[in-house]
């Protein structure tokens, strides 16, 4: 069983930056891919941004292209989200998700495991 655990949520005004940490608790897959999702309130669970832990390949939603990056540190089994220029509708529930085999799925029926999830407000 993977665990995962994300931090790095907050309040921020429009324009700031935040970066989201998700820790896996040990590597136990060949081949994996690890997202992020959202979810605002009354709305479905939203595809942000994947990526290929072995190749690195990344994957974006259009409206987070160009202010927000994945990335990973495989020694410490970490990926991460750096998100510049926040926008009011950033604001949500940011969850990370691994899948094994590595498949950049945009469903989130799609992925196995899930962190607790971390809150995200974006004030005007």
């Amino acid at each position: 069983q993977v665990q995962l655990v994300e931090s790095g949520g907050g309040l921020v005004q429009a324009g700031g930056s935040l970066r989201l940490s998700c820790a896996a608790s040990r590597r136990t897959f060949s081949s994996y891919a690890m997202a992020w999702f959202r979810q605002a309130p009354g709305k479905e669970r939203e595809f942000v941004a994947g990526i290929n832990w072995s190749s690195g390949g990344t994957a974006y939603v259009d409206s987070v292209k160009g202010r927000f990056t994945i990335s990973r540190d495989n020694a410490k089994n970490t990926m991460y989200l750096q998100m510049n220029s926040l926008k009011p509708e950033d604001t949500a529930v940011y969850y990370c998700a691994l899948t094994s085999p590595a498949r950049l799925y945009t469903s989130s029926r799609s992925w196995d495991y899930w962190g607790q999830g971390t809150q995200v407000t974006v004030s005007s």
